[in-house]
């Protein structure tokens, strides 16, 4: 799927944090897709019709750029676009939770947070500490399959072990290093990595699982990579950069470490009660 991304290099329509606007759109440049970062209103309902794959992404939600998602999810929704919903930081924080329960409602191609932004918009607890997960994967992996049945997306869950649910199929993957977290951006460029990626297997036989899944093997191999020439942060970011634009398909199928399940009875649960 790496390969089709990049000899299709999908258009990212991003509305994103002002923290990682910029990394975010090197990591998309990297990997062989090309980010637009329209975030007002009038002109992000149109661009979103025109772009391959959509995020939406609630770091720094001030109004305008509110009310461009609102747009932009619409317009994706009429056009077919794929999108991503970043839910960060919600639970504790009021204005973005609102805003990420009215989102969801509009079913999402995918949902990316950490384990308490997706166990807080299941409902199933308060958040974690800011942009700070307080639970494990694990934890989230029941609010994950209820959100993915409920709403007809996968959830991808980032931490050590990423898990990834559809409702049905649940992948675990033990790919990345910790490093990662610990540069600006590091989760939020994964977002529209998926995007990109999810734009890239829109009309072909991949569907938005298995596209989720390859993102991420993606991501995390090239972060390992990484940081494995890094001598810390500082260095990091720059080689992450670098390891996306240059990791192949052969690298990333040898390093993968991903394990794939049938649904657990909790998601057959939640999709009788959804």
């Amino acid at each position: 799927m790496l390969a089709s991304l990049r000899e299709s290099a999908p258009l990212v329509h991003c509305i994103t944090n002002s923290v990682v606007t910029n990394f975010t759109a090197n990591a998309l440049l990297a990997i062989g897709a090309a980010p637009a970062m329209v975030d007002i209103r009038v002109e992000a309902g149109l661009f979103a019709g025109i772009a391959s794959g959509l995020l939406v992404n609630l770091g720094t939600p001030h109004e305008e750029q509110r009310d461009a998602a609102r747009e932009a999810v619409a317009a994706a929704s009429a056009a077919g676009t794929p999108w991503v919903l970043d839910p960060v930081a919600i639970g504790a924080l009021p204005v973005r939770t609102a805003l990420a329960r009215e989102l969801v409602a509009q079913r999402p191609t995918a949902i990316r947070g950490n384990a308490s932004e997706i166990i807080a918009l299941a409902g199933a607890g308060a958040g974690g500490r800011g942009v700070d997960a307080a639970d494990s994967t694990d934890a989230a992996a029941e609010a994950a399959a209820h959100l993915a049945l409920a709403h007809g997306a996968v959830v991808a869950v980032s931490g050590p072990v990423d898990l990834i649910t559809d409702g049905r199929r649940t992948a675990r993957i033990a790919n990345g290093d910790a490093v990662l977290t610990r540069i600006t951006g590091g989760g939020c460029a994964l977002g529209a990595v998926t995007a990109a990626f999810l734009g890239a297997a829109r009309g072909t036989d991949d569907d938005a699982f298995a596209a989720t899944v390859a993102a991420t093997v993606v991501y995390t191999v090239a972060a390992e990579i990484a940081a494995a020439g890094s001598a810390g942060p500082g260095s990091f970011g720059p080689a992450f950069l670098d390891a996306l634009a240059l990791v192949t398909p052969e690298t990333v199928v040898a390093r993968a470490k991903v394990s794939v399940t049938d649904a657990a009875p909790a998601a057959e649960t939640a999709e009788a009660t959804a």
